[in-house]
């Protein structure tokens, strides 16, 4: 039996250090780690993937087990690119499923494609997680929505801004009072082009086809601000939408707008996302306006604050998010694990129908010059006109 000498410096120190020794002698279990979640890849013609591919070797509770993309070409190019074995690729996403029985898979197809990915899984109870936004209409989120409940599985949508800490710092600014009440929130993202960023042409083919993205700028950007606007006001929809759009650059984007502005009307306040193809070096930032004060965040770590009574602003550091919440990997993990609820978070289905909603009345709006009024979600339902007044012909 061990014996321990005490005195008043060290008597605490001694007596865990004789606990430390003989906890393996008393049978004492250390908690067993979870098995890495068995994550897949459905697609690979999103240049998101590489961010995913790049980053998983850090992620020890991630398991990749297989991809699915119809390209061979595509497929050889990310194998060699990443050291990837052979074994892990497939044409044909359900017979990856049948094969690789993954708990989520991942989709980087154009966002188009989305709905018909998440139906796939739907039927083996997989869940997604799909790269923002959700998909390219309202009516496609309601079917989604529809399917997830059906077959009980988790539907999340992950943007690169929900991972920055200057975000959380100023909804905490917000939702600790410390603004006052949100009157006005102004958003810009985006970067020069997709062209002059030299994307790659499997994703540049899609990125500017309206079919497949939805929009240009105004769905591949505004959909952040409308993402972080729909979170900081808990859910809740915008009275009317009102979009205005650019073809400033109509020799390299002949068919999707490239600069966007979208106005969002509240009963007692505003939003004004500011999405762009064109600034002139890529930006993510947002500023939220309160009664008493205001936040305005400066890249992913730091944000500008002014309460009531300060005679100027202060720049601070955001404290860095916490773990799982810090990355896209980690809160699936947790997720699926039911560490976490998804609910009214950036990444949450029922976050983002809202923001589909929003996306999808703004391009309505854009189309046809007028503001548009949206109606209660409760009232709506797939292939179900989504806004009062909406032009059938």
């Amino acid at each position: 039996m061990p014996r321990f000498v005490f005195c008043f410096d060290c008597r605490w120190s001694c007596l865990l250090l004789g606990l430390l020794f003989t906890a393996p002698c008393l049978g004492l279990a250390q908690p067993a780690q979870p098995a890495p979640l068995r994550v897949a890849i459905v697609g690979l013609v999103h240049g998101h993937v590489e961010g995913f591919l790049s980053a998983l070797p850090q992620h020890q509770d991630v398991e990749l087990v297989g991809i699915a993309d119809p390209d061979p070409a595509l497929a050889l190019k990310y194998e060699k690119k990443y050291s990837l074995a052979q074994s892990l690729f497939f044409t044909s996403m359900e017979t990856m499923i049948e094969a690789r029985h993954p708990q989520a898979v991942l989709v980087y197809t154009s966002i188009a494609d989305h709905r018909h990915a998440i139906e796939i899984a739907a039927q083996y109870g997989v869940s997604v997680m799909v790269e923002k936004p959700l998909t390219i209409s309202l009516d496609d989120a309601l079917a989604i929505r529809k399917v997830a409940r059906e077959h009980h599985i988790h539907v999340l949508v992950n943007y690169e801004t929900t991972w920055y800490a200057s975000n959380k710092a100023a909804y905490d600014e917000a939702e600790g009072g410390r603004l006052g009440a949100i009157r006005r929130v102004v958003v810009h993202d985006g970067h020069q082009g997709p062209v002059e960023i030299g994307v790659p042409p499997e994703f540049l083919s899609w990125l500017t086809d309206p079919a497949k993205n939805g929009a240009g700028a105004l769905y591949d950007f505004g959909c952040y601000g409308v993402d972080l606007m729909t979170w900081l006001m808990h859910g809740e929809a915008p009275l009317t939408v009102t979009a205005v759009v650019n073809h400033d650059k109509p020799q390299l984007y002949p068919n999707v707008d490239d600069d966007a502005t979208i106005v969002l009307a509240y009963p007692h306040a505003q939003a004004v996302i500011q999405a762009s193809w064109n600034w002139p070096f890529g930006r993510k930032d947002m500023e939220v306006y309160g009664a008493t004060g205001y936040a305005i965040t400066v890249g992913a770590d730091k944000v500008r604050l002014r309460h009531e009574h300060d005679s100027e602003e202060q720049l601070t550091t955001s404290a860095p998010l916490s773990p799982p919440q810090d990355n896209s990997l980690s809160y699936l993990a947790a997720v699926l694990r039911g560490q976490l609820v998804p609910k009214g978070d950036l990444t949450a289905l029922d976050t983002n129908v809202v923001v589909m909603q929003i996306l999808d009345a703004a391009r309505e709006s854009a189309r046809t010059g007028k503001s548009v009024r949206l109606m209660k979600l409760e009232e709506l339902a797939p292939s179900a006109a989504n806004r009062e007044g909406r032009p059938t012909g």
